[in-house]
């Protein structure tokens, strides 16, 4: 819209001057008795003095060389003076701030030089030295306002482009959080879910009883995952709801999920109070790493889960008893793991226990909130 509004301040510039500089020279020549009269090509020659700032954006030095060239040569024809002067001086304007300065002091001054040597050579003589003082301030005037424009206009455009690139980093960081709260979620959930209901499909003939508590375990977690997922896309349809934060003081709900798909699970120490993003980061962690171990662990029957602090953050150890774990592999949930603790300042070290062969996930967080 602006792009189209642009040819149409052009055109209205264009008119808005010339009006101006006909109006007032039709006025001054009443005055100026010696002048020549001022009749059709007097006027014609000013209007050829301002057409070419209709073009003076697309071709800036051309507009204004001719512009110049026409006022000047107007002025030497002997018809009345006036501010016909303005015409090649908003195409300075132009000159300077599209192309800058530099090039407008340096074709602008090379360019009024010979046009004022070409004064002199035909006769006029040489302008007084308030006169020549005068006209050069004024082009230095014209270049210094046309400079202070071109300077805010690059201004206000850097801080609008600094403002997208914000914008578009935030909009980027909340995708990547929605995806790694859906993934958590999800894989967790349907971990379990899978694991129960293996255990009904198992026992459905021999224990019913044991196969109904594995359907429920099911509904429950099923129950939960739709809630968790709700509230995390519900941030996708209004900026004005945000998924609430997962917390550790939702810890005995996780562990009894770990419990449900046969671990044993025991747990040393307790995390505290946490900030929030804290607290938010090492919930995900734990999630994801229980959920790890009933989905990639081989034999695994009990995992041990240790909260302490050190070095001023929280540090959080996730150990299983699996058999013949291989090096950590870079998939969904170790990579969203790792950008949560990241994201803090903190850290994540995952891989196969040095003495045995369970699997363990080591996280330290730090307790200050970046800024």
């Amino acid at each position: 819209m602006f792009a189209a509004r642009k040819p149409v301040g052009d055109v209205l510039l264009t008119l808005g001057l010339l009006a101006f500089v006909l109006v007032i020279t039709t006025v001054a020549a009443g005055q100026q008795d010696a002048a020549r009269s001022l009749d059709v090509l007097g006027y014609g020659w000013l209007v050829a003095a301002a057409l070419p700032l209709l073009l003076r954006r697309r071709f800036p030095l051309v507009v204004f060389a001719a512009s110049t060239a026409l006022t000047l040569t107007y002025y030497w024809s002997g018809y009345p003076g006036g501010p016909a002067i303005v015409l090649p001086a908003a195409a300075l304007f132009t000159l300077t701030t599209i192309r800058g300065p530099m090039v407008a002091g340096i074709v602008g001054g090379v360019l009024l030089a010979a046009l004022y040597a070409a004064h002199v050579a035909a006769g006029f003589g040489w302008l007084p030295g308030a006169g020549a003082a005068g006209f050069v301030a004024g082009v230095a005037a014209v270049i210094g306002i046309g400079t202070a424009v071109r300077n805010r206009v690059d201004a206000v455009t850097a801080a609008r482009e600094q403002e997208a690139e914000h914008q578009y980093r935030l909009a980027e960081q909340e995708r990547l959080r929605i995806a790694r709260e859906v993934h958590d979620v999800v894989a967790h959930s349907l971990a379990m879910i899978n694991v129960q209901a293996g255990v009904a499909a198992h026992v459905a003939d021999r224990r019913p009883e044991q196969a109904r508590e594995a359907l429920r375990e099911i509904k429950e977690a099923s129950a939960m995952a739709l809630a968790d997922l709700r509230a995390t896309l519900a941030v996708l349809r209004s900026g004005e709801h945000r998924a609430p934060a997962p917390s550790l003081r939702q810890l005995d709900e996780l562990l009894d999920h770990a419990r449900s798909a046969g671990l044993t699970v025991k747990v040393r120490g307790r995390p505290g109070e946490l900030p929030a993003p804290v607290d938010a980061a090492a919930y995900r962690i734990l999630q994801e790493s229980l959920t790890n171990v009933v989905r990639h662990a081989t034999r695994a029957s009990e995992v041990d889960i240790r909260f302490g602090r050190r070095d001023g953050g929280l540090e959080i150890l996730v150990r299983d008893d699996g058999m013949g774990a291989e090096p950590a592999q870079s998939g969904n949930g170790l990579r969203g793991m790792r950008e949560r603790a990241e994201a803090l300042g903190g850290r994540i070290d995952a891989g196969p226990v040095r003495h045995g062969g369970g699997f363990e996930v080591r996280a330290l967080l730090p307790m200050e909130e970046r800024t």
